[in-house]
């Protein structure tokens, strides 16, 4: 019975998305409806809002989303696997006060920030820990772990800040591409991008990370060390916020313990609104990129419109309820319309 009910499920299966020309796979999905968005709308700011089609508009713009840009990437894979860290931006701000501390302390830069950078992978590795080999919910040790985080980068600064970097550092960080209005930050991110493109995309790895969002018991009996996959993950996202944090710092030339406060949702609206479900399987790089493109430019275009940090708030939340709404609404469309009437389809073939 087993057999046979096996060989009726494998009849029955249909690959719709295979079905259509490969223009329309790469082109009719929610990822490039996302980046058609991020250019309409940048075409409209730049059109409506005065300032926001200047060239150094663009360089702000990049300089402001990169940290976003940044932890966007190890989240991605995160949410994909079905779980989430909420305690990257408390990375940032105890690797920040990690590199000020020991810098004032008389350390060069480059040791302290390679300690920083160390620190945020052992922040990600006991996210990892807690959560591959404890056991516990992912929601609830992130929620811990970045009151945890912040209060250690708060207890070691106190209310104070460190502004005293080596000019070099602080001067690269917002340094440009000769006389263009390319940050040089931004090759960084492209190096970073091509890595976790090729490792989602091209790897076995990354095949595994979707097996555990679709089902963490199927990706085990396929193979897959889920619990030692997740637990890389974890580790990547503390080492990459604290990268972020190092550049963060000598941005504003300022390391303090408040540092990136409620980073992490704008991170988590980006990841969502770039098209990675809420429940683990689905999700795209691109799709992500331009997520965090799109609150960019609403946001630069609604500052340059003198719009309340209040209002640009309320419409990001907006966005990300709509998003996981219509994302919803299309899962069940898209249920509707291969099972009409609310029941499976069952192949003629498949009665014997």
């Amino acid at each position: 019975m087993t057999a046979t009910t096996t060989a009726a499920a494998a009849i029955a299966r249909t690959y719709r998305d295979y079905d259509r020309p490969l223009w329309q796979r790469v082109l009719l999905t929610r990822e490039m409806a996302i980046v058609a968005l991020v250019v309409v709308v940048a075409v409209v700011a730049a059109a409506t809002v005065r300032g926001f089609g200047q060239p150094i508009t663009v360089t702000y713009l990049l300089l402001d989303v990169m940290p976003i840009l940044l932890i966007a990437l190890p989240m991605t894979l995160i949410m994909i696997t079905g779980e989430i860290d909420l305690s990257v931006a408390s990375i940032v701000g105890l690797s920040s006060v990690l590199t000020g501390v020991l810098t004032a302390g008389g350390l060069p830069f480059e040791l302290a920030a390679v300690v920083a950078l160390v620190a945020g992978a052992v922040c990600g590795a006991v996210n990892g820990f807690l959560v591959t080999v404890v056991g516990l919910p992912s929601l609830a040790v992130t929620i811990g772990t970045l009151a945890l985080f912040r209060g250690l980068a708060v207890g070691l600064l106190g209310t104070t800040a460190i502004t005293d970097f080596p000019d070099f550092w602080t001067d690269l960080a917002k340094a440009r591409v000769g006389g263009s209005n390319v940050p040089v930050v931004l090759f960084v991110f492209l190096v970073l991008l091509v890595v976790f493109i090729v490792l989602l995309h091209f790897t076995p790895f990354g095949r595994g990370i979707y097996a555990i969002g679709l089902s963490k018991a199927a990706a085990r009996f396929s193979g897959v060390h889920v619990e030692r996959t997740k637990f890389v993950l974890f580790v990547l996202a503390g080492l990459i916020s604290a990268l972020a944090g190092i550049f963060y710092t000598l941005r504003f030339g300022s390391a303090r313990g408040d540092n990136a406060t409620g980073l992490e949702l704008q991170v988590i609206a980006a990841v969502v609104l770039g098209g990675v479900s809420v429940f683990g399987g689905r999700g795209a790089i691109h799709g992500v990129i331009a997520g965090v493109l799109l609150i960019g430019v609403l946001s630069s275009a609604l500052r340059l419109a003198n719009v309340t940090s209040d209002v640009i708030n309320i419409i990001t939340g907006a966005l990300l309820v709509l998003s996981v709404v219509t994302s919803s609404f299309l899962v069940w469309l898209r249920k509707r319309r291969k099972a009409p009437g609310g029941t499976p389809r069952v192949e003629a073939s498949t009665a014997g």
